[in-house]
Order: C-alpha cells, then structure tokens, then sequence
C-alpha cells in the first residue's frame, strides 16, 4: 500500500471517529437535558404543588374523609375513631390455581380455612370479601402471593384504641356503620351525622379512672371468685360519670366479643335488692320529716316479728340502739321500726322522688326498669327500710346516695361531658341540713361501723355497706349467695365524687375471714380505688385525719 493510500485510510478513520464523537456528545447533552427537565418536575411537584392520587372506581383512597365523628374522654384521649383499612376480597374467575392460592393464603390468615377457600375460589364466579381491616404486614404477605384474583379494597373501620375498657359504655357499629349498642346506639344519630364527623363526641369519663376501677375490680372478681362486679364513679355536683365498668366485659375490636353474657351491663341492665345500703335512705328520711332526731332510739333487743315475718340483726347488740348506732351497725331492726313510723306511702313517695321507682335517664339504650310491690303493704314498708322488696338498678341507687350527700339535689347521671357554663338540672329531695347530718352519718360508719375497711388515711372517706341475698328463681332467698356493695363519697364533710362497688356471688375467703359482706369485699376496692383516683381528681389529702363525728354521743347531742 502506498503512503497516498495510507494516508487516505488514516483521514477517513479520523473524520469516522470524529462524527462518531459529535454524534455522542449529542445524545449525551439530550439525556442530561432531559434528565435536567425531569428533574426540575420533579422537585416543583414536590415542592409547590399536590397532585390528588386518581380514585379507583369503586374503591376510596385514604384521603376520603371518615363518616363518623370521634369519642373521646373528657381529656381528650381517643376513645372510638373511624379509619380507612384495607379489606381483602376475591374475584375467583382470575385465580388461576384455586388449591395453591387457598392454602397460602390460609397461611397469611389461619382465621379462614384453606378447604373453604378453596371451594369458593373453585366457584370461578362473584366478587366478595374475604376480610376486613387488614393490617400492613398481611397486605404485604397477601400482595407476595402474586394472584390477580386477590384484590384490596380501603373501607371504613370503627377502632377502639382503649380497646376493653369502658366497652358497655362506648358500644360498637356493624358492618354498615351503625351503632349497635351503648352510646353508639344511643347517640348513633349525632356520632353518624356526616355534617358533625369532624367535631368529636367528648364524653364525662376520665380513661385513667376507668383504668383505675376496672383493674382493680377484675382482680377482686377474681380473688373472690365472684359471678360478675360493677362500679362507677360520680361527681356529685354535675352528675358526670368519670368512670363506669361491668365485668365480665369484652373487646370492642373483636366483632364476635360482645355476642356472648359479657355484654350485660350490670350498672343499667340489672335490677337488684341492694340490701342495707338502702338504710341512707331509710335514716335520710326520718331525720327529713322529723320522724326521729339523731338522739332517738329503738330497742333491738330481739328479733322483730311481723306478720308471718322474723326480722334479724346480721351484727346483733341485743341491746337498745341510737339512730347513729343504727346505721353504723347496719340493724336492720332499728330501720325496720324507723319505717314503720314513716309510713308506706311516705315511704313510696320519697323513694319516688329520689328516682328508685322509674328507670334513670342516662345516654345509654336497654336500661331495665325497677321492680317495686304493687301494694305496699307494712311489711314491705319494713323490709324495703333496709334493701328488700325493691329491686333497682346500681346506677340509679349511686344517683339517689348522691343526692344525699350533695346538700340534697337529684342530679341526673350523664356519660356526655357537660361544658363548663352548663346549667344543672337539679331538683331538692332533702335539706342541706339533713344532707350535712347524713354525711356525718355516713363518716362515722366507715370510722366506727361497718365501711371501715373503706377508709383512706386523708381522702375522709364516708358511706355505706351492704350485703343482701340473693332470691331463688322458685321464692325465697340463697344464705350462700349474697350481692356484696359500698357506696361511699369523699371527701365526705365536702364531697365531690361518689364511688359504688358492688360484687355478685363472692365466694368468701381467707383474706376476708371467710366473710363475703359488703364491708369486707367491696369496701377494700372503694378504698384502693380512691387512694389511686383521688389524686388524678385533684383531691388532695387533708393534713390530719379530720373526723366530722367521734363517736355516737356527740352526735346525739348536736
């Protein structure tokens, strides 16, 4: 080859090359410039402007506003909300391979049975859920399946964060979103109303109250190996119920939970004897009408017998009794008498006025309706003085010993937090004088009587015990079978709240000698309950233990 030729070979490699070279730089200034531009998209979409993620049809994204407003406690703590979840369904004409799909699936969610499955997907027709509320990692796992026929759809869910906790006051919806029971049922039209979704529902309990008396009357239930117990706490003063709890009780979040016994709500669904709790009453009365004077006595020296009727002393003195010495010993002779000279149309008519005679008006659905006799007859009039012959519900009991120690107004019971210039419905059943004696009463049974177990080292606890038999299904009452209660308030010379405990069918143990009376099984509870509340509350211990009465004389003096 000749050096022409060579040099002819050389410049056309070298004019290749260099068109090769201009050819590259510009494809590489067109994909940095392109990537420029996108970039740049990207970071103003990012920055200044919102793109809405496209709705599906058929299927709602998570920005779609929920239907149903909050609950919440009355510190604002999230009680019932409503949130988007995923929900899985199946198209079956798009799973291939039924048996496979079937058992991986049933791996993901044991709950749903892979045989099942398996003859519904071989169906290859219909579009139907398979479950609801999915969480994120079986969405996942389910995803990993790979199967078309597996779709997701986002759906409105109702989830109870406190999960058991004030389950019979708070209730549940369906599937459609209706409530079904408690205060979804009851407010369903307020808690449903899509114009009020936004604005949240605040109710009068407090989430650490409720806290407080729940445990601790599920551990006594167990101790005790009790049926089932109840309790509340009151304030006195706005009728706010801070805390309500009946056990046995159930999960909101696990739909089948409240299908069983445990949705009973023994607070406003039962309807008992509470036995001597009812002395409040009985003494509330006499002292109202003047009947008795804290001075007066009765003589219970022996049994009473009335009619056909013994009347016993369960703590007997065998000996002439104060009206102080009555209600701290809880004789039921000496009430007996008290009520005998009331009179059983008085009687009737003041039980009336205390609300124990028609059922309470709460926010709550399937309230009972009290069971009193048709003719009230003297001995009914004797036994009703100290808790038999009148069945009424615990809650309604809380409302009328509240109204005792209030300085004597009937406030009705809410579970709805009132706001702070709310005006009070109140109605006068007793004087503040006769209120202001009751309370003393009430100090001098848990320092000298049957409640001190109940007492509180600086809270001035004041209240009542109770232990009443239950009635068998044929007439009659069980001697093994008691419904053990306290009903206390504090701090009793200016009470702000009330709590009641009560236990069904205590077995009596060791701890409690054996004993399952109202004052060694429910009293203890009202005592380590308002010693963990009590501070919540804002009530702060007094300096010494203040005592309103010493002893019975001084205040037969007064």
């Amino acid at each position: 080859m000749t050096k022409k030729e060579r040099l002819q070979i050389e410049g056309a490699r070298q004019a290749a090359l260099e068109q090769a070279r201009v050819r590259l730089t510009i494809v590489v200034i067109l994909f940095v410039g392109m990537f420029t531009v996108l970039g740049l998209r990207t970071i103003k979409l990012g920055l200044f402007e919102h793109v809405a993620e496209p709705v599906l049809a058929g299927r709602m994204t998570q920005e779609t506003p929920v239907s149903r407003a909050d609950i919440l406690d009355r510190n604002g703590v999230i009680l019932a909300r409503s949130l988007w979840t995923p929900s899985l369904y199946a198209e079956p004409a798009l799973i291939d391979d039924p048996a496979t799909v079937a058992q991986k699936l049933a791996l993901v969610l044991p709950e749903l049975s892979a045989p099942d499955l398996k003859a519904r997907f071989a169906g290859r027709r219909g579009y139907f859920r398979l479950k609801r509320s999915l969480t994120p990692k079986q969405q996942w796992q389910i995803n990993a399946i790979g199967s078309l026929g597996l779709k997701f759809q986002m759906e409105e869910e109702r989830v109870y964060p406190q999960g058991r906790l004030a389950a019979h006051v708070l209730g549940h919806v369906d599937a459609d979103g209706r409530g079904q029971y408690g205060i979804e049922a009851y407010l369903d039209h307020r808690l449903g109303a899509p114009e009020l979704a936004d604005d949240p529902l605040r109710l009068a309990l407090d989430i650490r109250v409720q806290h407080a008396l729940t445990n601790r009357l599920r551990e006594a239930m167990a101790a005790q190996s009790a049926a089932a117990a109840a309790g509340l706490v009151l304030d006195v003063h706005t009728g706010e119920v801070l805390a309500m709890a009946s056990l046995p009780d159930f999960d909101l979040n696990v739909p089948s939970a409240g299908n069983c016994a445990c949705r009973f709500n023994h607070l406003v669904q039962g309807t008992y004897e509470m036995g001597s709790v009812f002395k409040t009453f009985t003494v509330a009365q006499g002292l109202e009408t003047g009947v008795v004077g804290l001075g007066d006595s009765y003589d219970a020296t022996r049994p009473l017998r009335i009619a056909s009727y013994t009347i016993n002393d369960d703590h007997p003195k065998g000996r002439v009794l104060s009206i102080p010495e009555i209600f701290a010993y809880s004789s039921n002779i000496g009430s007996a008498q008290l009520a005998d000279q009331i009179g059983g149309e008085a009687q009737r008519a003041f039980l009336g006025a205390l609300g124990l005679l028609q059922p309470p008006a709460i926010e709550l659905e399937d309230v009972s309706e009290p069971q009193s006799p048709e003719r009230w007859r003297r001995v009914n009039t004797m036994t009703i003085s100290y808790g038999y012959g009148v069945s009424v519900s615990p809650l309604q009991l809380a409302s009328g010993v509240a109204a005792i120690v209030n300085d004597g107004h009937l406030i009705r019971a809410t579970l709805v937090k009132q706001p702070d210039e709310a005006r009070i419905d109140r109605k006068r059943v007793i004087s503040a004088a006769t209120s202001l004696k009751m309370r003393r009463l009430m100090r001098h049974v848990v320092e000298y009587g049957t409640g001190r177990n109940a007492d509180v080292p600086g809270y001035r606890v004041g209240g009542k015990t109770g232990t009443a038999r239950k009635m068998l299904p044929g007439g009659g009452y069980n001697r093994a079978a008691v419904l053990s209660s306290f009903v206390g308030a504090f701090p009793i010379d200016d009470p702000r709240f009330l709590i009641l405990v009560m236990l069904d069918e205590p077995a009596g143990v060791d701890g409690t000698l054996k004993t399952a009376g109202g004052g060694w099984v429910a009293a203890p509870v009202a005592a380590e309950v308002i010693t963990r509340v009590a501070p919540m509350l804002g009530v702060r211990p007094a300096d010494g233990q203040t005592a309103p009465m010493r002893h019975a004389a001084l205040i037969a003096n007064e």
